[in-house]
């Protein structure tokens, strides 16, 4: 009888750490998969980024420019000066606007610049379209996250601001980042029209919501809580807490 125990305890044992050691490997699987989307998405959001800089701002800037230089009339010398000097600053500025845009098309831009500096250049794009009246605010002591969690994370503010950007209707947007001696957490407002959260799928919403979905998910996978509220007319708050403690962190 003890031998029968013995044998089923270590058969069950077996089987638990076999079925642990799977669950394991799946999650390791689904990170990485999460991971791979993930920077394809941020690969083709800046993409899209650059098409609408060169558009909206680069283009503008050099078509003012050959304005200036096919309306320079030597005969009148005395608003030469000041059109070649008009025309220098533009094309200078064209070239600022060019060199920035060559730094964000680094495959390892969040890594380079770091979470902080990546999301505040997020704002600063969104800020220059005129539209938007943006806000970073960073509390605490920064602190270098795991690559890979800072890049999944990114990715999760950069839906968030699209979303605003398509649906919300608004005019302000502030993200606040808090760091705490275990925990990160980011505050996502925006002074928008706001939604009924129990009815995101209703009303031809089955993408927003799927998009928030992704969203949860994701902050899971890298052991990180996500909310949301949000009150019709006066705005949506997103918040993300991330443990940065190491032993509040999974190992993937």
């Amino acid at each position: 009888m003890i031998a029968f125990f013995i044998i089923s305890f270590l058969f069950i044992y077996q089987r638990k750490h076999n079925k642990h050691k799977q669950e394991k490997t799946d999650l390791q699987f689904k990170f990485q998969q999460t991971l791979l989307q993930t920077q394809l998405e941020i690969q083709e959001q800046t993409l899209k980024n650059i098409s609408q800089e060169i558009h909206d701002n680069i283009g503008q800037v050099l078509s003012l420019a050959k304005l200036n230089l096919g309306t320079m009339d030597i005969e009148q010398p005395e608003k030469l000066q000041q059109k070649i000097d008009d025309s220098r600053t533009l094309v200078g500025k064209a070239i600022q606007d060019l060199r920035d845009l060559s730094k964000s098309l680094d495959a390892d831009q969040i890594k380079a610049r770091g979470l902080n500096r990546a999301i505040e250049y997020e704002l600063e794009m969104i800020k220059k379209t005129g539209s938007y009246e943006t806000h970073f605010n960073v509390e605490g002591s920064p602190q270098k996250l795991d690559p890979q969690r800072e890049l999944i994370l990114f990715r999760i503010v950069q839906e968030i601001l699209n979303n605003i950007i398509k649906h919300a209707k608004a005019n302000a947007i502030e993200i606040r980042l808090g760091y705490e001696p275990e925990e990160l957490f980011i505050d996502i407002s925006d002074n928008g029209t706001g939604f009924d959260l129990k009815q995101l799928e209703e009303n031809n919403n089955e993408k927003l919501g799927q998009g928030i979905r992704n969203m949860h998910s994701r902050a899971k996978l890298i052991n990180a809580g996500f909310s949301m509220s949000s009150t019709i007319g006066k705005g949506t708050l997103v918040t993300i807490h991330l443990p940065i403690a190491p032993n509040k962190i999974n190992s993937q």
